[in-house]
């Protein structure tokens, strides 16, 4: 059966990427008068916010978001989340209102159209050199100075397929330490099922997100770093141990 779904989910990956495409070089014009100045950047998240829903629609995808607490649009956060597929972007996207900034690897940059947009308005991360994640954190501070969100997948990668989430790197939660905003996870359910990066794979159905209620950071000092880090991964290790139980159940 499998290998009958072959030519489906070829050319299901490449309908994924026509919508990618298309609304970029659509708004082509729009999008780079929006990233001509950093403080016309609210606008370009809302382009951002409506490519990602045409993605998510395009593909077929129902998506659903659920919130246990909702972030005030006024405030600044340090959104957090499980990482499992490229559709992640655009459901963490779809899921928040407020404008954020990605921290991601500078290697998505190299996509054609897409990475155009993506060095310019994203804080680009080489994981493997200590210069470029101390960057990061000066790009960020800026970047919250200015009323911004940052949004970061903390796992710094994509996890093994068999890992349901992986250890979380300590940079998003000291930077929220440092700059007194919430830390807000976000997890996302059925993402590695519908798009994942095994190509052959996924398909149309739902898809879940769940903003979970936040951590304050108020009262914290930058010794308290591990054990923020640990208590956000729990709540979404949780939530997805949960629902794979759900799922089984007859």
């Amino acid at each position: 059966m499998s290998v009958l779904m072959y030519p489906f989910w070829l050319l299901y990956r490449i309908w994924f990427y026509i919508l990618v495409a298309l609304p970029i070089i659509v708004l082509f014009p729009m999008l780079l008068v929006s990233i001509s100045r950093e403080k016309w950047y609210p606008f370009f998240f809302k382009l951002a916010r409506f490519w990602a829903k045409f993605i998510l629609i395009g593909m077929g995808f129902a998506y659903k978001i659920t919130k246990e607490e909702t972030p005030d649009i006024k405030k600044s956060y340090m959104f957090v989340g499980n990482h499992t597929s490229m559709t992640d972007i655009m459901l963490m996207l779809v899921a928040v209102r407020n404008p954020f900034v990605f921290v991601g690897k500078k290697e998505l940059a190299k996509i054609p159209l897409f990475g155009f947009f993506y060095k310019r308005t994203c804080i680009l991360v080489d994981r493997s050199s200590a210069k470029s994640r101390q960057a990061v954190f000066l790009r960020a501070q800026r970047r919250l100075r200015q009323g911004l969100s940052i949004c970061i997948f903390p796992e710094g990668g994509v996890p093994e397929e068999t890992v349901i989430l992986d250890d979380f790197k300590d940079g998003a939660f000291r930077l929220a330490i440092n700059h007194k905003i919430s830390v807000v996870p976000i997890t996302f359910y059925d993402n590695k099922k519908r798009f994942s990066y095994t190509f052959f794979s996924g398909g149309p159905g739902k898809m879940r997100a769940k903003i979970h209620k936040f951590f304050k950071t108020e009262d914290l000092t930058i010794e308290d770093t591990k054990s923020l880090n640990e208590k956000a991964r729990t709540v979404i290790l949780e939530e997805l141990s949960q629902s794979l139980k759900t799922e089984k159940l007859p």
